[in-house]
């Protein structure tokens, strides 16, 4: 994929979009809701599922978001969901925190916000703690499972999440939150809009900073973020300026611990920044810190009663680092000489000081032009990304070292571009009443390329390793399936789509011997029944996605103890997902979500390091079938039974993960047990003199104070072999463990 093709095509299709939006001529007739209601539709409609879509989705807006939102990551506002899993390394959901979806993480999940991509371009993860708050400023979030109708940024491999920031209001608002609780918890923000100006303007904005202590030692945050809109609109256009962004600075708890030393350390032990082996009190505060901000200019033009133009112009800047207080390091993996200390001692080892950075660039063009017939409508789409990023690091101090550290001097420097450009036709067509078919043709074209110097060492040459990475992928997923509306309450669906996937950075810098991994692909078979009624919606999905080539963990480690991933020919996921709410009168409702799946490895070689007499070592391959894929739990059930009269709602809701192993051997001692966790939320809105309405509300933690980890890695594990050739397998786990019994409190003020 060259380079400059991608950037003729962003400049051509800008440079369309404003001669239509010139070409436009506007109106000063009074803008009416629905139109803008229309328009804002329409600016995420090429991502969105509906109700006609043959695909499995769920939906959650404003209103919901904000009943769970007390400074917790968008993972945790999510839990009631089908299939979903989250983790937080804090155990308060505050903090680094991931999500998983049909146990794909978020490096497998297509997400967007407004359309634009959020993964990111390397890692392709998404990392939530550079977001804090965000979702206060989300009007909903839509999650779709399997491929879903993904059209721009990384491939769907698990799920597509859709998220589209607030709308424009109408009225004047304000509205001041405040939130806190245990572990020094506290969360304030403030939000603010003009609603409609001169019939043609509206701007909002909101500002928020969230401190906690973390449950974790030393895994305090010091989160703020912000948000902030103008919007034009005008009969057919609406053109909207959206910023927003995160600055984070975070205690490193990404270690873990033993679990057989949590009676002796405590649950609360952390041993990242230890600054003398087997000292439990002095530590260095090893800390992450990254600024995230996001720009996008989105035009809605609707140019006839049939077709509309919609165009996003972004553009994403990071930059940070991580600080860290390395413990008896090997100088040579830093590119550093051995010394000699006071007594004429070779030193190869040593504490030292470092600073890993990184700054980044993501910037392009989102388009696309739907038209909408009477029975038939369709959208085409094109999309041109480019990133440009430089990952860096510094050793800022050794201890005893000999020579003077020379402060700007790097110990790797190297520099990535990526550049995508894709396009896409969707279309919808209803033959008779109640059919529709849907089909969905993407092509999409990657280059990749990585140079420089790695900050990994290189055994043969005895350097820092050299990198020189240069590739291209093309390709074609596409989609089809058809949906029957039996009557007004019942549906049927089905679909068959397929994915593909580039490996990301991790998997070439850590390729190891096996050499470069190949790309992914998947075919996602999806056939589903939904029922919507006043009391009772619900709905059951049936999936098959068949993968070939899939990146799993596979047993190796890198010399700095980084996971290995290596491809295997086929492995699979099925399963059957269920989703339910019942309200059989304005009191009481119940919500169910469960999802129940085997996810499988057909074949496959699992490495085990064999440690033998006299430091004999070397590594062993032992050959499996159908076993079990990591962190993909056979089980995820969530509920919630709420209650209601006049100003008072009061919920409990409940989740169960089963058990879920942590490499492809699927052996009980390499995996994390099964947790069941309940949280108990209660809320008064009442009225004020002056105001718009108050609420108070509060929330029960882990209710029943269950001890759980909701997050586990094998740290080393192998066999050792003594001289009468007995072997015995040994494995250390590290797991995450989640904060007890806590309580949780806010005030929300609305004018």
């Amino acid at each position: 994929m060259n380079k400059t093709i991608i950037r003729v095509v962003v400049a051509g299709l800008g440079l369309s979009c404003c001669l239509n939006l010139g070409a436009q001529t506007l109106s000063s007739k009074q803008e009416d809701s629905t139109k803008i209601i229309k328009l804002e539709e329409v600016q995420v409609i090429a991502g969105r599922a509906t109700n006609k879509t043959p695909m499995s989705f769920s939906e959650i807006k404003t209103k919901e978001l904000n009943k769970t939102a007390y400074g917790q990551d968008l993972p945790y506002l999510l839990s009631l969901l089908p299939g979903v899993v989250m983790t937080s390394d804090a155990g308060t959901g505050i903090g680094y925190t991931s999500l998983k979806v049909r146990g794909s993480d978020a490096s497998r999940i297509n997400i967007t916000t407004n359309g634009v991509p959020l993964n990111d371009a390397e890692s392709q993860g998404v990392f939530w703690v550079n977001m804090p708050d965000f979702s206060s400023s989300l009007q909903d979030v839509q999650l779709q499972r399997g491929v879903g109708t993904s059209s721009n940024g990384a491939g769907a491999f698990g799920a597509t999440l859709n998220m589209r920031t607030q709308g424009i209001k109408t009225s004047p608002y304000a509205t001041v939150d405040l939130s806190g609780g245990a572990y020094g918890t506290f969360r304030r923000g403030i939000k603010l809009g003009t609603g409609r100006i001169a019939n043609h303007w509206a701007f909002d904005a909101r500002l928020s900073k969230i401190n906690s202590d973390g449950y974790i030692d030393r895994a305090s945050v010091n989160l703020k973020s912000y948000f902030a809109q103008a919007a034009y609109f005008n009969n057919g256009t609406l053109l909207r300026l959206v910023t927003f962004g995160g600055e984070e600075h975070t205690g490193i708890a990404w270690n873990g611990i033993n679990p057989d030393k949590i009676d002796k350390l405590g649950r609360r032990f952390n041993d990242a920044g230890m600054m003398e082996k087997g000292n439990f009190k002095d530590f260095y505060k090893n800390t992450d810190n990254y600024d995230q901000r996001h720009y996008q200019a989105i035009l809605t033009q609707e140019l006839s009663d049939n077709w509309t133009l919609n165009a996003t112009l972004h553009y994403t800047r990071g930059k940070g680092y991580t600080d860290e207080f390395r413990l008896g390091r090997k100088l040579e993996e830093y590119g550093l000489q051995v010394f000699k200390d006071s007594e004429g001692n070779k030193v190869k080892k040593s504490d030292l000081l470092r600073q890993k950075h990184l700054d980044n660039h993501f910037y392009g063009l989102v388009s696309s032009v739907t038209y909408k017939g009477e029975n038939f409508d369709f959208t085409f789409g094109a999309a041109g990304n480019m990133y440009d990023g430089k990952h860096f690091g510094y050793v800022r101090w050794i201890r005893n070292y000999s020579k003077a550290v020379l402060p700007n001097k790097k110990y790797y420097n190297n520099t990535s571009d990526k550049d995508e450009a894709s396009a896409f036709v969707k279309a919808n067509w209803q033959p008779i009443d109640g059919l529709n078919l849907f089909a969905d043709l993407q092509y999409r074209g990657i280059s990749y390329k990585i140079d420089g110097v790695s900050d990994n060492r290189d055994e043969k040459t005895k350097t820092m390793a050299l990198l020189d990475i240069d590739k291209t992928f093309n390709f074609f997923n596409p989609k089809a399936g058809a949906a029957y509306q039996i009557d007004q309450y019942n549906t049927v669906y089905g679909s068959i789509s397929i994915g593909h996937r580039e490996p990301n950075r991790k998997a070439f810098t850590d390729a190891g011997t096996k050499g470069l991994p190949t790309s992914e692909k998947m075919i996602d078979y999806e056939l589903g029944y939904r029922f919507d009624s006043r009391y009772f919606q619900g709905g059951v999905n049936l999936y098959y996605m068949d993968y070939k080539d899939q990146l799993v963990m596979d047993g190796r480690y890198s010399d700095v103890g980084q996971m290995l991933f290596s491809n295997v020919p086929n492995s699979y996921r099925t399963g059957v997902e269920l989703q339910l709410a019942w309200t059989p009168c304005r009191y009481f409702r119940y919500d169910l979500a469960g999802a129940f799946s085997r996810n499988k490895i057909k074949d496959y070689s699992q490495a085990f390091a064999q440690y033998g007499p006299g430091d004999k070592f070397e590594v062993i391959m032992e050959k499996m079938k159908d076993t079990d894929i990591s962190y993909s739990p056979n089980v995820v059930m969530s509920q919630r039974l709420t209650g209601m009269y006049k100003g008072f709602e009061i919920a409990l809701q409940t989740q169960y993960v089963s058990r879920q192993y942590l490499d492809n051997t699927q052996r009980k001692n390499r995996s994390m047990e099964g947790y069941c966790v309940s949280n108990l939320m209660a809320s008064y809105h009442f009225n004020l003199p002056y105001t718009k309405g108050c609420a108070v509300s509060f929330l029960v933690n882990n209710l029943f104070d269950t001890r759980y980890n909701n997050n586990a890695y094998i740290y080393d594990g192998g066999y050792t072999v003594d001289e009468e050739g007995h072997k015995t397998e040994f494995t250390e786990l590290r797991v995450f463990p989640q904060a007890p019994i806590h309580l949780m409190g806010a005030f929300t003020l609305n004018f």
